[in-house]
């Protein structure tokens, strides 16, 4: 990687996260705001502006050089636009054309959140070493890339190895793509969480009903909400199994705020595995947590950036 410093934006249906990066992978300054995932378009990219002029206003701004995204998908790298699932108002948002004017004419790469996880995890994470790897991003939705042959592979538009819209229950509940039975409808964070209270689980004094919430009622014991992560993780296993078959990868990592449930969710998750990778070439498929963890987003977006866009996402 160069020396200079490269500008990157983690964007969420939750936050919209902002840092400078080294060329050694620190995280030299930070900036973060809510995003405001129901308001119109317009109210949410003032908040990603929001976070760029945080970061423009610090002396060490002068030595940027580019810009990476991270953004919930799907994504279109090819046309620097995002239509996130949970932020309605962004339908083909030019979201590349809108942050370079706001820098001043930076040049802007955009990738996927899970291709972002992917190329931090590749690069200094656990995928480190490894030629075919699937990584995920379970957090409000269930992200996803991959590296195939040593090489980050975007696909076409960017959204290469998003594992969160493979249908794992063809009679499932809608999911907000349109399909029915997706991992993220079944995997998610707001869905282990709205699956434990429909079943009977109820939060304690603090009223929490975060997922992270019910992982800890889960290693308390609560059967209600033991069987939530199960299901969840289920699902995940069986989104990993299959596309373990398709790509012949070795490894699969997991990270996003659901992977801080520790256990309560791979303990069920390498059960899983057991049951779907069956066939000979998948037998051996390793499943670990994430090591970037919360940064992931920033740390890939900036490798992204550097780099160009593995895969050759939008350059502009």
């Amino acid at each position: 990687m160069r020396t200079d410093l490269v500008a990157a934006l983690d964007f969420g249906g939750t936050k919209i996260a902002g840092a400078l990066v080294g060329a050694d992978g620190r995280i030299l300054l930070r900036a973060q705001r809510p995003t405001p995932a129901q308001e119109s378009g317009e109210t949410v990219v003032r908040q990603v502006e929001a976070v760029l002029a945080e970061l423009a206003a610090s002396p060490l701004w002068a030595a940027v050089t580019a810009v990476g995204i991270g953004s919930a998908g799907p994504v279109d790298a090819s046309a620097g636009t995002v239509s996130p699932v949970n932020v309605p108002g962004w339908r083909d948002f030019p979201l590349v054309e809108r942050v370079r004017r706001a820098t001043g004419g930076l040049p802007v790469t955009l990738v996927g959140d899970g291709v972002a996880m992917t190329a931090a995890e590749h690069w200094q994470g656990a995928a480190r070493g490894y030629d075919n790897a699937l990584c995920l991003v379970v957090s409000t939705g269930v992200g996803g890339g991959l590296v195939l042959g040593g090489r980050l592979h975007t696909g076409p538009t960017g959204n290469a190895g998003h594992l969160g819209h493979i249908s794992v229950d063809l009679d499932g509940d809608p999911c907000a793509c349109g399909g029915r039975g997706c991992v993220e409808r079944i995997a998610s964070g707001p869905h282990i969480a709205r699956r434990a209270l429909a079943n009977g689980w109820r939060p304690g004094p603090d009223g929490d009903t975060s997922a992270a919430a019910v992982a800890a009622a889960a290693r308390a014991g609560d059967p209600v909400a033991v069987a939530s992560f199960e299901r969840a993780a289920q699902a995940l296993a069986a989104g990993i199994a299959a596309t373990a078959s398709l790509v012949e990868i070795d490894i699969a990592v997991v990270g996003g705020g659901v992977a801080g449930a520790g256990e309560v969710l791979f303990a069920p998750l390498r059960r899983g595995l057991r049951t779907y990778a069956t066939l000979s070439f998948v037998r051996g498929l390793t499943v670990v947590p994430a090591l970037t963890g919360t940064d992931a987003g920033l740390l890939g977006a900036a490798a992204a950036a550097t780099a160009g866009g593995a895969g050759d996402p939008v350059r502009e």
